[in-house]
């Protein structure tokens, strides 16, 4: 990303990076720690767990819109340190109530993290590089997502739970201190006024953005009861699934993303999404490790590319006129997909078992995709 001049962008990927790569890390540590430590089932798991997804999609709208009005660094400096003080409420938590005020700390400076940060990065953008621009950025949260399980696999090895929750620690402190030594900005400051919803939520958004929450319906319940499921229903493969899933998202994001601009963000998008459910059909069958994880590996790869999908949809029909404020936008969707997949799968894990959790899971993503076709016939509605 040489063409965007003035701009920290290298080290702002990797300190997005590093803050991510925590908060994935806790996607695989935290169902065993909380139901082990504190014996909690599985749909006071799936609520702790989505809880930093609810504070995230509060926050990123109002990130987004504090990056495009100049104040980016400050607001991304701030999600490192709150998502740091979130780590030592992890590591240190002596009950539930503790790892749940945690979780809406980290996610919301999860939120402000990368919500900022993506507007610093954008605001020196060519118009023609912008979506390109966001989707290789984009790799920088959706990569730690994908590698955060991988390394807390790698710590619980060599140190079990109190290893991976000093990982968890280090890296937003690592975060921080990458945003601390970036040069201070000389641009504009614009005034942070919001009088009415739409400097939250631009016109345009609501489609695509629903679109993407459902998708993360299937991603919030996998990350929820994926490794109880095949630990309880003794399945196998507890702990390579995460692993798995992680590593198709990541292969089939960097080779399939100029798809994108080459088919068109909402026929990859339906295509992926029909994908998505089909791997969660797979979890929802499975009665050998094999098959679950190659149903985690297909999920993965439908996941992959909903994002850039939904960044190209939803910046064509908003005109990219404040892209920072859309894209948090929809990522807020994203992220309620998720919260409300946690508690939800757990109650009908509680009540009727995993499987019939995945193949809730599975129906909301033909729904998505069925919301997608929809779009098809919309043009930009910035230019209407």
């Amino acid at each position: 990303m040489d063409a965007l001049p003035d701009t920290p962008v290298k080290r702002l990927w990797v300190a997005v990076l590093c803050g991510y790569l925590a908060l994935g890390a806790t996607l695989q540590e935290l169902p065993g720690y909380l139901t082990g430590r504190f014996a909690a089932g599985p749909a006071i798991t799936g609520l702790t767990v989505g809880a930093a997804f609810a504070a995230a999609a509060v926050t990123r709208p109002f990130a987004g819109r504090a990056g495009d009005a100049g104040y980016a660094r400050l607001v991304v400096m701030t999600g490192g340190a709150l998502t740091t003080l979130a780590a030592a409420g992890h590591l240190l938590a002596g009950n539930v109530a503790v790892v749940l005020v945690a979780r809406l700390v980290m996610g919301a400076g999860e939120g402000a993290l990368f919500s900022a940060a993506l507007p610093w990065v954008l605001s020196r953008a060519p118009a023609g590089l912008r979506g390109r621009v966001s989707g290789w950025f984009g790799l920088s949260m959706w990569g730690g997502l994908a590698g955060g399980p991988l390394l807390a696999v790698g710590f619980h090895e060599l140190g079990g739970s109190t290893a991976v929750w000093w990982l968890v620690l280090a890296l937003p402190l690592a975060s921080t201190a990458l945003v601390a030594t970036t040069r201070r900005g000389t641009g504009e400051r614009a005034r942070m006024r919001i009088t009415t919803w739409r400097d939250l939520l631009p016109r345009g958004v609501g489609a695509p953005g629903a679109s993407l929450g459902f998708a993360a319906y299937g991603y919030g319940t996998l990350t929820a009861l994926l490794v109880l499921h095949l630990t309880v229903d003794r399945v196998g493969g507890e702990n390579l699934g995460l692993a798995v899933f992680s590593a198709a998202f990541l292969v089939v994001r960097a080779a399939g993303s100029p798809l994108v601009d080459r088919l068109g963000g909402i026929r990859v998008a339906q295509t992926v999404l029909v994908v998505e459910a089909a791997g969660l059909v797979a979890l929802a069958t499975a009665a050998t490790s094999v098959v679950a994880l190659a149903g985690a590996a297909v999920t993965g790869a439908g996941l992959s590319l909903i994002f850039p999908s939904a960044v190209a949809v939803t910046l064509d029909r908003t005109g990219a006129l404040r892209p920072g404020v859309a894209v948090g936008a929809i990522i807020s969707f994203w992220d309620l997909g998720i919260l409300t997949a946690g508690p939800l799968g757990g109650l009908v894990a509680d009540q009727f078992g995993y499987p019939p959790a995945f193949l809730l899971a599975a129906g909301v993503a033909v729904a998505a995709s069925a919301l997608t076709a929809s779009l098809r016939d919309h043009r930009s509605l910035a230019r209407r």
